[in-house]
């Protein structure tokens, strides 16, 4: 199965991930690939629930150039110890073409595994802590528009439209498959994985 970035408002981006008890081989090439599409798409960062996987990891690299900087696939991520405030501009490979201010905490302390069992904790800043809580919003359901405020929101409505009727005519000629089928794929790969 070729993965692919799902649009808003697909129901597994809502969708919050468990934690992702198992890793094999196949979890391995699922990484690889999330990677490969973030760079194709020319993004810094992409969690498993943009690919329609309801899996508790992400890939990043705050380059967004293969090579270049430093690649990660972070497991189970847990952000904590938020440090002061800053807003700034965000977009997302989910919804292509929509950027906006989104105030964050300037400083965060960042938990995980890599994919080789080694533990990550460490005390990021700047943009790529941004990136980070961005992927771990993303892995709680959680899109960069909520954090918005209503007013600021009020100004997407019309892109965030389109995006909605983009799904709804894909849902219709069959091409997005319908909630419960979508809970079946994701039961199916919660029971593999977590």
């Amino acid at each position: 199965m070729a993965l692919s970035i799902i649009h808003y408002p697909h129901p597994t981006l809502r969708h919050r991930s468990k934690p992702i008890v198992r890793v094999d081989q196949r979890l391995k090439d699922l990484a690889q690939e999330m990677l490969d599409l973030m760079y194709e798409n020319e993004g810094v960062g992409l969690a498993a629930n943009q690919v329609d996987l309801p899996i508790r990891m992400f890939v990043a690299n705050e380059t967004g150039r293969r090579g270049e900087g430093q690649e990660w696939v972070v497991i189970n991520p847990v952000i904590d110890r938020p440090k002061g405030s800053e807003a700034s501009q965000e977009g997302c490979l989910s919804v292509p073409g929509i950027y906006a201010q989104v105030k964050r905490p300037k400083t965060i302390r960042l938990q995980g595994y890599d994919l080789q069992g080694n533990e990550i904790n460490m005390e990021l800043s700047g943009f790529l802590s941004r990136v980070m809580q961005h992927e771990v919003d993303h892995l709680d359901g959680v899109m960069f528009f909520d954090r918005m405020s209503e007013e600021a929101r009020r100004d997407l409505e019309d892109q965030l439209y389109e995006f909605q009727t983009t799904f709804d005519s894909m849902r219709r000629t069959g091409n997005i498959p319908n909630d419960d089928t979508i809970a079946k794929q994701i039961a199916q790969w919660e029971r593999i994985y977590t």
